[in-house]
Protein backbone atom coordinates (compact mmCIF):
# COMPACT_ATOMS: atom_id res chain seq x y z
CA UNK A 1 0.00 0.00 0.00
CA UNK A 2 1.42 3.69 -0.95
CA UNK A 3 1.69 6.23 1.80
CA UNK A 4 -0.38 9.27 1.79
CA UNK A 5 1.51 11.68 0.22
CA UNK A 6 -0.60 14.26 -0.84
CA UNK A 7 1.81 16.88 -0.92
CA UNK A 8 3.88 16.03 -3.01
CA UNK A 9 3.08 16.31 -6.91
CA UNK A 10 4.62 15.76 -10.36
CA UNK A 11 3.83 18.23 -13.62
CA UNK A 12 5.58 17.16 -16.95
CA UNK A 13 5.18 20.73 -17.83
CA UNK A 14 6.69 22.39 -14.51
CA UNK A 15 10.71 22.06 -13.52
CA UNK A 16 11.45 18.97 -16.07
CA UNK A 17 8.90 17.25 -14.01
CA UNK A 18 10.55 16.83 -10.85
CA UNK A 19 7.96 15.93 -7.81
CA UNK A 20 7.39 19.04 -6.31
CA UNK A 21 5.94 20.41 -2.50
CA UNK A 22 1.82 21.49 -3.14
CA UNK A 23 2.99 21.69 -6.64
CA UNK A 24 4.95 24.89 -6.45
CA UNK A 25 8.53 25.53 -7.90
CA UNK A 26 10.66 24.21 -5.55
CA UNK A 27 11.43 20.59 -5.86
CA UNK A 28 11.71 17.65 -3.58
CA UNK A 29 15.42 17.64 -3.76
CA UNK A 30 15.66 21.23 -2.98
CA UNK A 31 14.47 20.65 0.49
CA UNK A 32 16.28 17.20 0.58
CA UNK A 33 19.98 19.02 -0.03
CA UNK A 34 19.32 21.22 2.14
CA UNK A 35 18.57 18.93 4.46
CA UNK A 36 21.85 16.97 3.81
CA UNK A 37 24.27 19.60 4.02
CA UNK A 38 23.27 20.12 7.34
CA UNK A 39 20.16 22.42 8.02
CA UNK A 40 17.42 22.00 9.80
CA UNK A 41 13.43 21.57 9.02
CA UNK A 42 13.15 24.64 10.80
CA UNK A 43 16.02 26.67 8.96
CA UNK A 44 14.70 25.33 5.21
CA UNK A 45 11.07 26.21 6.27
CA UNK A 46 12.49 29.91 7.04
CA UNK A 47 14.17 29.99 3.88
CA UNK A 48 11.60 29.14 1.84
CA UNK A 49 8.07 29.63 3.71
CA UNK A 50 6.31 28.07 1.28
CA UNK A 51 7.18 24.43 1.91
CA UNK A 52 5.11 23.77 4.65
CA UNK A 53 5.94 20.15 5.64
CA UNK A 54 9.66 19.04 5.18
CA UNK A 55 8.64 15.59 7.00
CA UNK A 56 6.84 14.56 3.29
CA UNK A 57 9.99 15.23 1.80
CA UNK A 58 11.77 12.89 4.04
CA UNK A 59 8.78 10.19 3.64
CA UNK A 60 9.23 10.51 0.24
CA UNK A 61 12.99 9.88 -0.19
CA UNK A 62 12.52 7.02 2.18
CA UNK A 63 9.97 5.20 0.19
CA UNK A 64 11.42 5.94 -3.17
CA UNK A 65 15.10 4.73 -0.94
CA UNK A 66 12.97 1.36 -0.30
CA UNK A 67 13.05 0.39 -3.89
CA UNK A 68 9.12 0.48 -4.04
CA UNK A 69 7.95 3.26 -6.71
CA UNK A 70 4.88 5.67 -5.87
CA UNK A 71 2.09 7.18 -8.06
CA UNK A 72 2.26 11.28 -7.33
CA UNK A 73 -0.74 12.98 -8.44
CA UNK A 74 -0.15 15.37 -10.84
CA UNK A 75 -0.64 19.58 -9.98
CA UNK A 76 -3.61 20.96 -11.02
Amino acid sequence: MAPPLQLITVDPLRCGGEPRVRGLRSPVTTVLLQLAAGMTPEEVVAELPVLEDVRECLRYAAWLASGRTLDTPTAA
